[in-house]
């Protein structure tokens, strides 16, 4: 019983982004849904972590996507429904931020990380590898190692 159970749970986990868009929702043109869906699914809930208004059971998803469905029924193209929400609430409303100097750390960082990670690890390998120049031993040090080593022959060790 608790393996049906915990089988049911699981697959309910999948199930859920799936309702989030009500049917009360939905265009009547199917084109018009279908570039509904594909906008929503470029926009960012502004309220939960990384999920589309697609995927989001959130009021305010809610609301967003029934922007999308009036800007598409009021004839805006989709750069003018994308252009009219990050006007509105800003670019952290899009999945993928749009390149510009203003979001050049997100998009370099990684790459600037990655740089700066491999010459530290080249640098310690390298470091690692040069051999240190060895003065021989003077004639006191050797006596000295001699007596040490109980004296054996020290050169051919």
């Amino acid at each position: 019983m608790r393996q049906i159970l915990a089988a049911t749970l699981f697959a309910m986990m999948f199930v859920a982004p799936a309702l989030a868009v009500r049917p009360n929702e939905m265009l009547k043109d199917p084109q018009q849904e279908q570039r509904a869906r594909a906008l929503s699914a470029e926009l960012r809930c502004l309220v939960c972590q990384n999920q589309s208004i697609d995927d989001s059971d959130a009021e305010l998803a809610r609301d967003l996507r029934l922007i999308v469905r009036e800007r598409i029924k009021a004839g805006d193209n989709d750069r003018q429904i994308i252009t009219y929400l990050v006007d509105r609430y800003g670019e952290f409303v899009l999945l993928k931020p749009r390149f510009g100097w203003h979001t050049l750390i997100l998009w370099a960082g990684p790459f600037a990380i990655l740089l700066i990670g491999s010459i530290v690890v080249w640098r310690q390998a390298r470091a690692k590898r040069v051999a240190v120049a060895v003065a021989p031993l003077s004639p006191e040090e050797q006596a000295a190692l001699k007596h040490a080593l109980g004296d054996r022959d020290i050169t051919k060790m």
